[in-house]
């Protein structure tokens, strides 16, 4: 029987934090084990030595285990140490390795609270950004951010192990900074971002160029204008995308933007009142309205595909993991097992897919196969 061999070629290397002649059990063991029972739906450390006594038989057959399976103490200590920034490369590794890169798609970069993990003040103790990309829907990696910092440190580290050639990278109003942006640009890779009052001046200008197009006058039948509306559960929304060539933002300090953007959605659901947003963002793309509309659409990915899942799927906000590197470690886990799944052919949910892994050994070795169908 042969596992997902790319796993264990990447993550082989990562240093096992205990002392050498005091481990019962093997890290690669652990490791193994760990992404296994996370996919079969396993949700912390006592579910982990569960399945793993479960499917000791099964797992005997793959796996070492010179001592048995380990405890759930053994899980807990080991994450506890594991170095998170190593174990989020080793990752990072993997999934550009193995899984296929569509050029264009849109990669989206956001962030994360696990509310689980909040103190006895409330505080949340983890809150990672990710990069989801949206055509493969498959997180692309993770940082945590640093106690009393915030995204703008943590995005440029996941920026640097990326591979971004050809891609548009999409980021909220807390990555519109001129290094983060030049950061892209130097990664061959355009980018698509919020502009909001927390720039004031870019902000301003943005406006105002929208405001003077408006007093000219738009035509609703060229590249730069475009509009959708969607109808679903008694809930309309439209949205409309006004696009202008701008070189100003470049002389501000913005690398190779050249295309301001403004967002119009309306939205009215029934009979009720009618609600209007409008929001703003500049780009180093062409300024085709089509284009900016899709890939500023495609950024939501991210909280229905990834965020919203590790909650509803993987319970994620229900953990209280938060000792030492424990939280971001498990939080990279369930990527891990999020991403095996997505790539599984079979129908059905990926709840229903995590409790199939449970039910049934054949099926959860095919999930942990199933990126060699996406191999480059």
């Amino acid at each position: 029987m042969v596992i997902e061999s790319s796993l264990l070629e990447h993550f082989s290397d990562l240093p096992d934090p205990r002392m050498v002649n005091k481990c019962d059990h093997l890290l690669v063991d652990i490791m193994m084990i760990a992404i296994c029972a996370t996919i079969a739906n396993a949700d912390g450390w006592e579910d982990m030595a569960l399945f793993a006594e479960s499917k000791k038989t099964w797992l005997k057959q793959w796996l070492s285990l010179p001592n048995g399976i380990p405890s759930h103490d053994t899980f807990k200590r080991v994450f506890e140490n594991i170095d998170a920034d190593i174990f989020q490369q080793c990752f990072m590794r993997w999934v550009q390795t193995v899984f296929s890169r569509t050029e264009g798609q849109v990669i989206a970069i956001d962030g994360k609270t696990v509310r689980g993990t909040c103190d006895k003040s409330g505080k949340a103790t983890l809150h990672v950004v990710s990069a989801w990309a949206t055509a493969n829907q498959l997180t692309l990696g993770q940082v945590k951010v640093a106690e009393k910092a915030n995204e703008i440190v943590a995005i440029p580290d996941l920026l640097e192990f990326l591979m971004l050639k050809n891609c548009i990278v999409t980021l909220d109003a807390i990555g519109c900074q001129k290094e983060i942006v030049k950061q892209i640009r130097a990664k061959e890779a355009d980018y698509v971002v919020t502009v909001k009052a927390n720039h004031p001046t870019l902000h301003q200008h943005v406006r105002a160029a929208f405001a003077t197009a408006d007093a000219t006058g738009f035509s609703h039948f060229s590249p730069d204008y475009c509009a959708t509306t969607d109808r679903q559960h008694g809930r309309t929304e439209k949205r409309q995308c006004w696009v202008l060539t701008d070189l100003e933002a470049q002389r501000l300090g913005w690398q190779d933007c050249q295309t301001l953007v403004r967002i119009q959605r309306t939205t009215q659901r029934g009979n009720g009142p009618v609600s209007e947003e409008t929001h703003y963002y500049i780009s180093s793309l062409q300024p085709l309205a089509s284009l900016m509309l899709a890939s500023i659409r495609a950024h939501w990915g991210i909280e229905n595909g990834c965020h919203w899942v590790l909650d509803v799927v993987f319970n994620e906000d229900a953990s209280r993991t938060r000792t030492r590197n424990a939280d971001d470690n498990l939080a990279l886990l369930r990527k891990i097992a999020l991403n095996l799944i997505r790539q599984h052919p079979a129908k059905g949910s990926l709840k229903g897919k995590r409790y199939r892994s449970a039910l049934n050994e054949d099926f959860l070795l095919e999930v942990m196969q199933s990126s060699f169908n996406l191999m480059r």
